[in-house]
Protein backbone atom coordinates (compact mmCIF):
# COMPACT_ATOMS: atom_id res chain seq x y z
CA UNK A 1 0.00 0.00 0.00
CA UNK A 2 1.57 3.40 -1.01
CA UNK A 3 1.85 5.62 1.07
CA UNK A 4 -0.68 8.15 -0.32
CA UNK A 5 -3.28 5.16 0.52
CA UNK A 6 -2.52 5.50 4.06
CA UNK A 7 -3.38 9.40 4.09
CA UNK A 8 -6.65 10.74 5.87
CA UNK A 9 -8.64 11.82 3.03
CA UNK A 10 -11.03 15.10 4.71
CA UNK A 11 -13.05 14.90 1.66
CA UNK A 12 -15.48 12.36 3.16
CA UNK A 13 -15.39 13.13 6.59
CA UNK A 14 -17.95 15.77 8.39
CA UNK A 15 -18.21 17.94 10.76
CA UNK A 16 -18.07 15.27 13.99
CA UNK A 17 -15.31 13.15 12.04
CA UNK A 18 -13.25 16.21 11.57
CA UNK A 19 -13.79 17.91 15.57
CA UNK A 20 -12.45 14.35 16.64
CA UNK A 21 -9.67 14.44 13.94
CA UNK A 22 -8.62 17.48 15.26
CA UNK A 23 -9.09 16.95 19.02
CA UNK A 24 -6.90 14.33 18.11
CA UNK A 25 -4.54 15.94 17.04
CA UNK A 26 -4.36 18.74 19.88
CA UNK A 27 -6.15 21.12 17.87
CA UNK A 28 -9.53 22.90 18.31
CA UNK A 29 -12.97 22.06 16.79
CA UNK A 30 -13.47 24.82 15.11
CA UNK A 31 -10.83 23.70 12.88
CA UNK A 32 -12.95 21.18 11.03
CA UNK A 33 -15.73 24.45 10.55
CA UNK A 34 -12.64 26.02 8.70
CA UNK A 35 -11.70 22.79 6.83
CA UNK A 36 -15.12 22.02 5.38
CA UNK A 37 -15.81 25.74 4.70
CA UNK A 38 -12.29 25.88 2.10
CA UNK A 39 -13.31 22.24 0.68
CA UNK A 40 -17.13 22.32 0.40
CA UNK A 41 -17.50 26.16 -0.16
CA UNK A 42 -14.61 27.23 -1.83
CA UNK A 43 -13.70 23.98 -3.75
CA UNK A 44 -9.80 24.32 -2.11
CA UNK A 45 -7.78 21.15 -1.69
CA UNK A 46 -4.07 22.73 -1.54
CA UNK A 47 -3.63 23.25 2.06
CA UNK A 48 -1.06 25.84 1.28
CA UNK A 49 -4.22 28.35 0.33
CA UNK A 50 -5.92 27.63 3.70
CA UNK A 51 -4.55 30.90 5.51
CA UNK A 52 -6.44 31.15 8.19
CA UNK A 53 -4.76 28.09 9.71
CA UNK A 54 -1.15 28.71 11.03
CA UNK A 55 2.13 27.27 8.78
CA UNK A 56 2.59 24.49 11.22
CA UNK A 57 -0.51 22.97 11.01
CA UNK A 58 -0.74 22.86 7.61
CA UNK A 59 2.53 21.49 7.33
CA UNK A 60 1.09 18.62 9.86
CA UNK A 61 -2.02 17.93 7.93
CA UNK A 62 -0.31 17.72 4.53
CA UNK A 63 2.05 14.89 6.31
CA UNK A 64 -0.98 13.08 6.97
CA UNK A 65 -4.18 13.72 5.19
CA UNK A 66 -5.22 14.09 1.70
CA UNK A 67 -8.16 16.14 -0.29
CA UNK A 68 -9.19 13.99 -2.94
CA UNK A 69 -12.04 13.68 -5.61
CA UNK A 70 -12.58 10.88 -8.13
CA UNK A 71 -10.80 11.02 -11.26
CA UNK A 72 -13.44 12.58 -14.23
CA UNK A 73 -12.53 10.86 -17.38
CA UNK A 74 -15.70 12.08 -19.06
CA UNK A 75 -18.34 14.39 -19.10
CA UNK A 76 -21.27 15.21 -21.48
CA UNK A 77 -24.05 17.48 -21.51
CA UNK A 78 -27.50 16.92 -23.58
CA UNK A 79 -29.52 18.85 -25.91
CA UNK A 80 -31.77 19.15 -22.80
CA UNK A 81 -29.17 20.12 -20.51
CA UNK A 82 -28.41 17.02 -18.63
CA UNK A 83 -25.06 16.21 -17.52
CA UNK A 84 -23.56 13.25 -17.24
CA UNK A 85 -19.93 12.74 -15.49
CA UNK A 86 -18.03 9.44 -15.62
CA UNK A 87 -15.74 9.16 -12.49
CA UNK A 88 -12.86 6.87 -12.10
CA UNK A 89 -11.86 5.28 -8.89
CA UNK A 90 -9.06 3.45 -7.24
CA UNK A 91 -8.92 0.00 -8.66
CA UNK A 92 -10.05 1.06 -12.55
CA UNK A 93 -13.96 0.96 -11.56
CA UNK A 94 -16.19 3.70 -13.06
CA UNK A 95 -19.26 4.94 -11.61
CA UNK A 96 -21.71 7.80 -13.38
CA UNK A 97 -23.28 10.85 -12.01
CA UNK A 98 -26.27 12.91 -13.58
CA UNK A 99 -27.52 16.16 -13.21
CA UNK A 100 -30.87 16.53 -14.22
CA UNK A 101 -32.43 20.71 -14.58
CA UNK A 102 -35.84 21.77 -14.82
CA UNK A 103 -37.65 24.70 -13.69
CA UNK A 104 -36.51 26.30 -10.71
CA UNK A 105 -34.43 23.29 -9.50
CA UNK A 106 -31.71 21.19 -10.40
CA UNK A 107 -30.98 17.30 -9.35
CA UNK A 108 -27.64 15.75 -9.11
CA UNK A 109 -28.26 11.86 -9.09
CA UNK A 110 -25.50 10.40 -6.72
CA UNK A 111 -24.31 6.69 -6.87
CA UNK A 112 -23.48 4.60 -3.79
CA UNK A 113 -22.11 1.47 -4.96
CA UNK A 114 -19.98 0.32 -8.34
CA UNK A 115 -22.43 -1.08 -10.10
CA UNK A 116 -25.48 -3.25 -8.11
CA UNK A 117 -25.98 -6.16 -6.26
CA UNK A 118 -30.05 -6.66 -6.25
CA UNK A 119 -30.44 -7.19 -10.06
CA UNK A 120 -33.68 -5.52 -10.58
CA UNK A 121 -34.70 -7.02 -13.54
CA UNK A 122 -35.72 -4.05 -14.81
CA UNK A 123 -32.38 -2.03 -14.48
CA UNK A 124 -29.06 -2.34 -16.69
CA UNK A 125 -26.84 -1.13 -13.77
CA UNK A 126 -28.03 -4.56 -12.15
CA UNK A 127 -26.88 -6.12 -15.31
CA UNK A 128 -22.93 -5.34 -14.79
CA UNK A 129 -23.11 -6.95 -11.50
CA UNK A 130 -21.23 -5.70 -8.35
CA UNK A 131 -17.48 -4.67 -7.52
CA UNK A 132 -17.99 -2.58 -4.04
CA UNK A 133 -18.98 -0.30 -1.78
CA UNK A 134 -17.89 3.83 -2.67
CA UNK A 135 -16.31 5.43 0.72
CA UNK A 136 -17.58 8.88 2.12
CA UNK A 137 -15.43 10.58 -0.08
CA UNK A 138 -16.19 9.00 -3.14
CA UNK A 139 -20.06 9.76 -2.63
CA UNK A 140 -19.96 13.54 -1.42
CA UNK A 141 -16.39 13.80 -3.99
CA UNK A 142 -19.62 13.69 -7.18
CA UNK A 143 -21.07 16.85 -5.54
CA UNK A 144 -17.81 18.22 -5.48
CA UNK A 145 -17.10 17.64 -8.90
CA UNK A 146 -20.45 18.75 -10.49
CA UNK A 147 -20.25 21.93 -8.25
CA UNK A 148 -17.28 23.06 -9.01
CA UNK A 149 -18.06 22.17 -12.87
CA UNK A 150 -21.06 24.55 -12.52
CA UNK A 151 -18.85 27.73 -10.87
CA UNK A 152 -20.64 27.24 -7.20
CA UNK A 153 -17.43 27.43 -5.38
CA UNK A 154 -19.23 29.58 -2.98
CA UNK A 155 -22.79 27.96 -2.11
CA UNK A 156 -23.75 31.50 -0.95
CA UNK A 157 -24.76 32.66 -4.42
CA UNK A 158 -28.05 33.42 -5.08
CA UNK A 159 -28.34 31.43 -8.44
CA UNK A 160 -27.00 27.79 -7.46
CA UNK A 161 -27.56 25.14 -10.33
CA UNK A 162 -27.78 22.39 -7.67
CA UNK A 163 -30.67 22.18 -5.41
CA UNK A 164 -31.80 18.88 -5.03
CA UNK A 165 -29.51 15.52 -4.28
CA UNK A 166 -31.33 11.96 -5.06
CA UNK A 167 -29.34 8.63 -4.42
CA UNK A 168 -30.98 6.86 -7.42
CA UNK A 169 -27.72 6.50 -9.05
CA UNK A 170 -25.75 3.16 -9.49
CA UNK A 171 -26.50 1.24 -6.53
CA UNK A 172 -28.47 0.14 -3.46
CA UNK A 173 -28.01 2.81 -0.86
CA UNK A 174 -28.86 1.41 1.90
CA UNK A 175 -26.55 -1.69 1.59
CA UNK A 176 -23.54 1.42 2.08
CA UNK A 177 -25.60 2.87 4.95
CA UNK A 178 -22.18 4.66 7.09
CA UNK A 179 -20.28 5.99 4.19
CA UNK A 180 -23.67 7.07 2.97
CA UNK A 181 -25.45 8.49 5.94
CA UNK A 182 -21.72 10.30 6.44
CA UNK A 183 -22.16 12.13 2.93
CA UNK A 184 -25.87 13.10 3.61
CA UNK A 185 -24.78 14.84 6.75
CA UNK A 186 -21.87 16.80 4.42
CA UNK A 187 -24.39 17.24 1.89
CA UNK A 188 -26.91 19.14 4.49
CA UNK A 189 -24.09 21.20 6.68
CA UNK A 190 -24.19 24.43 6.52
CA UNK A 191 -20.30 25.10 6.44
CA UNK A 192 -20.09 22.66 3.15
CA UNK A 193 -23.43 22.84 0.80
CA UNK A 194 -26.37 23.31 3.39
CA UNK A 195 -29.04 21.43 1.39
CA UNK A 196 -32.32 21.14 3.01
CA UNK A 197 -33.33 17.93 4.54
CA UNK A 198 -36.33 17.75 2.22
CA UNK A 199 -34.40 17.77 -0.71
CA UNK A 200 -31.87 15.21 0.12
CA UNK A 201 -33.70 12.03 -0.82
CA UNK A 202 -32.12 8.34 -0.21
CA UNK A 203 -34.39 5.74 -2.54
CA UNK A 204 -34.21 2.08 -1.43
CA UNK A 205 -35.26 -0.98 -2.80
CA UNK A 206 -36.70 -1.69 0.44
CA UNK A 207 -34.56 -3.32 3.20
CA UNK A 208 -36.42 -2.97 6.02
CA UNK A 209 -34.17 -3.01 9.38
CA UNK A 210 -31.52 -0.43 7.62
CA UNK A 211 -34.91 1.91 7.01
CA UNK A 212 -35.36 1.47 11.24
CA UNK A 213 -31.69 2.04 11.51
CA UNK A 214 -31.61 5.61 9.09
CA UNK A 215 -34.73 7.18 10.80
CA UNK A 216 -32.71 6.53 13.90
CA UNK A 217 -29.69 8.60 12.66
CA UNK A 218 -30.89 11.39 10.24
CA UNK A 219 -33.93 12.73 8.64
CA UNK A 220 -33.37 13.02 5.00
CA UNK A 221 -36.02 12.19 2.76
CA UNK A 222 -36.83 8.62 1.81
CA UNK A 223 -37.66 7.10 -1.87
CA UNK A 224 -39.34 3.62 -1.97
CA UNK A 225 -38.69 1.85 -5.37
CA UNK A 226 -42.14 -0.21 -5.49
CA UNK A 227 -43.03 -1.00 -8.85
CA UNK A 228 -45.60 -3.36 -8.11
CA UNK A 229 -48.60 -3.40 -5.61
CA UNK A 230 -48.68 -7.28 -5.31
CA UNK A 231 -46.18 -9.59 -3.63
CA UNK A 232 -45.82 -11.79 -7.11
CA UNK A 233 -45.48 -9.32 -9.26
CA UNK A 234 -43.04 -7.25 -7.34
CA UNK A 235 -41.02 -10.16 -6.17
CA UNK A 236 -40.31 -10.62 -10.23
CA UNK A 237 -39.30 -7.30 -10.24
CA UNK A 238 -37.61 -6.88 -7.27
CA UNK A 239 -35.70 -9.92 -5.95
CA UNK A 240 -35.25 -8.34 -2.08
CA UNK A 241 -39.20 -8.42 -2.45
CA UNK A 242 -38.80 -11.87 -1.04
CA UNK A 243 -37.52 -11.01 2.18
CA UNK A 244 -39.48 -7.94 2.98
CA UNK A 245 -42.81 -8.11 1.52
CA UNK A 246 -44.84 -5.42 0.88
CA UNK A 247 -46.44 -5.02 4.07
CA UNK A 248 -43.54 -4.78 6.16
CA UNK A 249 -42.37 -2.17 3.70
CA UNK A 250 -44.64 -0.24 3.90
CA UNK A 251 -44.83 -0.79 8.16
CA UNK A 252 -41.38 0.94 8.19
CA UNK A 253 -42.49 4.03 5.88
CA UNK A 254 -45.01 4.69 8.56
CA UNK A 255 -42.27 4.20 11.22
CA UNK A 256 -39.89 6.24 9.43
CA UNK A 257 -41.99 8.96 9.00
CA UNK A 258 -43.13 8.72 12.54
CA UNK A 259 -39.71 9.30 13.42
CA UNK A 260 -39.43 13.16 11.00
CA UNK A 261 -40.24 16.08 13.03
CA UNK A 262 -41.77 17.49 10.45
CA UNK A 263 -44.89 16.32 8.35
CA UNK A 264 -43.14 14.77 5.43
CA UNK A 265 -44.39 12.18 2.13
CA UNK A 266 -42.76 9.17 1.31
CA UNK A 267 -41.60 9.09 -2.41
CA UNK A 268 -43.17 6.07 -4.29
CA UNK A 269 -41.20 5.46 -7.80
CA UNK A 270 -43.05 3.02 -9.80
CA UNK A 271 -41.76 2.34 -13.04
CA UNK A 272 -44.11 1.65 -15.67
CA UNK A 273 -43.58 -1.40 -17.91
CA UNK A 274 -45.76 -1.87 -20.99
CA UNK A 275 -48.15 -5.32 -20.30
CA UNK A 276 -45.90 -6.11 -17.56
CA UNK A 277 -47.62 -3.50 -14.63
CA UNK A 278 -49.20 -0.44 -16.56
CA UNK A 279 -52.44 -1.34 -16.46
CA UNK A 280 -55.63 0.39 -15.28
CA UNK A 281 -55.89 -2.79 -12.62
CA UNK A 282 -52.50 -2.10 -11.67
CA UNK A 283 -53.29 1.46 -10.92
CA UNK A 284 -56.69 0.58 -8.73
CA UNK A 285 -54.19 -1.98 -7.06
CA UNK A 286 -51.28 0.61 -5.77
CA UNK A 287 -54.28 3.23 -4.66
CA UNK A 288 -55.51 0.73 -2.58
CA UNK A 289 -52.39 -0.45 -1.48
CA UNK A 290 -51.10 2.95 -0.45
CA UNK A 291 -54.36 4.80 0.75
CA UNK A 292 -53.10 4.77 4.63
CA UNK A 293 -49.22 5.97 3.86
CA UNK A 294 -48.84 9.99 3.28
CA UNK A 295 -47.11 9.60 -0.21
CA UNK A 296 -46.45 10.70 -3.80
CA UNK A 297 -46.29 8.99 -6.82
CA UNK A 298 -43.11 9.50 -9.72
CA UNK A 299 -44.20 7.11 -12.67
CA UNK A 300 -40.92 6.91 -14.42
CA UNK A 301 -41.81 4.93 -18.09
CA UNK A 302 -38.95 1.85 -18.67
CA UNK A 303 -36.20 2.84 -20.74
CA UNK A 304 -35.03 -0.24 -22.74
CA UNK A 305 -31.51 -1.27 -23.03
CA UNK A 306 -29.98 -4.24 -24.45
CA UNK A 307 -30.71 -7.80 -23.53
CA UNK A 308 -33.49 -6.67 -21.91
CA UNK A 309 -37.55 -8.40 -22.80
CA UNK A 310 -39.52 -5.53 -21.59
CA UNK A 311 -40.94 -2.56 -23.53
CA UNK A 312 -41.33 1.26 -22.62
CA UNK A 313 -45.80 2.12 -21.80
CA UNK A 314 -47.25 3.86 -24.62
CA UNK A 315 -47.94 7.52 -24.05
CA UNK A 316 -51.44 6.76 -23.60
CA UNK A 317 -50.83 4.08 -21.21
CA UNK A 318 -48.75 6.81 -19.07
CA UNK A 319 -51.38 9.18 -19.06
CA UNK A 320 -53.96 6.62 -18.33
CA UNK A 321 -52.32 5.64 -15.27
CA UNK A 322 -51.45 8.92 -14.36
CA UNK A 323 -55.05 10.29 -14.56
CA UNK A 324 -56.30 7.40 -12.63
CA UNK A 325 -54.18 8.00 -9.73
CA UNK A 326 -54.50 11.94 -9.77
CA UNK A 327 -58.29 11.04 -9.80
CA UNK A 328 -58.16 9.28 -6.72
CA UNK A 329 -56.14 12.41 -4.87
CA UNK A 330 -52.72 10.95 -5.40
CA UNK A 331 -49.78 13.75 -6.16
CA UNK A 332 -48.35 12.07 -9.03
CA UNK A 333 -45.46 13.09 -11.59
CA UNK A 334 -44.23 11.21 -14.65
CA UNK A 335 -40.26 11.79 -15.18
CA UNK A 336 -39.96 12.74 -18.15
CA UNK A 337 -37.11 10.91 -20.10
CA UNK A 338 -33.67 13.16 -20.37
CA UNK A 339 -30.02 12.65 -21.57
CA UNK A 340 -31.17 9.64 -24.13
CA UNK A 341 -28.67 11.50 -26.08
CA UNK A 342 -25.69 10.38 -23.53
CA UNK A 343 -27.04 7.44 -22.01
CA UNK A 344 -27.84 9.30 -18.90
CA UNK A 345 -31.56 8.04 -18.72
CA UNK A 346 -33.16 6.69 -15.42
CA UNK A 347 -31.96 3.09 -15.12
CA UNK A 348 -29.26 3.01 -17.72
CA UNK A 349 -26.41 4.18 -15.31
CA UNK A 350 -24.00 1.08 -16.16
CA UNK A 351 -20.41 2.72 -15.74
CA UNK A 352 -17.66 0.23 -15.75
CA UNK A 353 -17.25 -2.55 -13.17
CA UNK A 354 -14.08 -3.88 -13.20
CA UNK A 355 -11.81 -6.50 -10.82
CA UNK A 356 -14.70 -8.14 -9.33
CA UNK A 357 -13.78 -10.60 -6.71
CA UNK A 358 -16.94 -12.58 -7.38
CA UNK A 359 -17.32 -12.28 -11.37
CA UNK A 360 -20.48 -14.57 -11.75
CA UNK A 361 -22.45 -13.18 -8.57
CA UNK A 362 -24.94 -10.29 -9.97
CA UNK A 363 -27.20 -10.30 -6.99
CA UNK A 364 -26.88 -10.66 -3.29
CA UNK A 365 -28.56 -14.05 -2.60
CA UNK A 366 -31.73 -13.06 -0.42
CA UNK A 367 -30.10 -15.44 2.44
CA UNK A 368 -26.92 -12.21 2.73
CA UNK A 369 -29.31 -9.74 2.70
CA UNK A 370 -29.36 -8.64 6.55
CA UNK A 371 -32.06 -9.19 9.21
CA UNK A 372 -30.59 -6.33 11.06
CA UNK A 373 -28.44 -3.24 10.19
Amino acid sequence: MSVEATKVNLLGLNRPQLEAFFTDLGEKKFRAGQILRWIHQRGVTDMDLMTDMSLALRQRLKAICVIEAPEVVYENTSADGTRKWVMRLQGGSSIETVFIPEDGRGTLCVSSQIGCSLDCSFCSTGKQGFNRNLSSAEIIGQLWIAARSFGDADISKQQRHITNIVFMGMGEPLLNFEPVVTACHLMMEDFAYGISKRRVTVSTSGLVPVIDQLGDVTDVSLAISLHAATDDLRSELVPVNKKYPIKSLLAACHRYLSKLPDKRKITIEYTLIAAVNDQPENATQLIELLRTLPCKVNLIPFNPFPGSHYRRPSRNATVRFQKILNEAGYVTTVRTTRGDDIDAACGQLVGRVEDRTKRSQRYIPLENVPDTA
